[in-house]
């Protein structure tokens, strides 16, 4: 059973969370209880990182200390509706063509 010392609240719903690190590097937010019916594995690493990743066909079970989690985002309740994040990458811009006469220098 994890412990509570890195549970925070959701901002829309006001639930318990913990956030996580998946096996990409990306962070995901789970539910902070374990929920048998989740999808998820997390365990704690050696530096105190919640990590997590998904119960799969290859990796069907728990493994040493996992728990079963159930990610947020399937179960939150927010009464606002979901915006996307803008993104980090803004798209490419059109090339821009600027002409000139062109001359020579000596």
């Amino acid at each position: 059973m994890p412990s509570d010392h890195d549970v925070a609240m959701c901002g829309g719903c006001f639930e318990r969370i913990r956030w996580a690190i998946t096996v990409n590097g990306k962070r995901q937010a789970v539910n902070a209880d374990p929920d048998p019916k989740g999808n998820l594995a997390a365990h704690t690493d050696g530096t105190g990182t919640l990590k997590v990743r998904v119960l799969s066909a290859e990796r069907p079970t728990l493994e040493h200390a996992e728990w079963q989690a159930m990610p947020h985002a399937a179960t939150c309740t927010s009464p606002r509706p979901r915006t996307p994040r803008p993104s980090s990458r803004p798209g490419r811009r059109a090339a821009t063509i600027r002409y000139s006469t062109w001359r020579r220098t000596r």
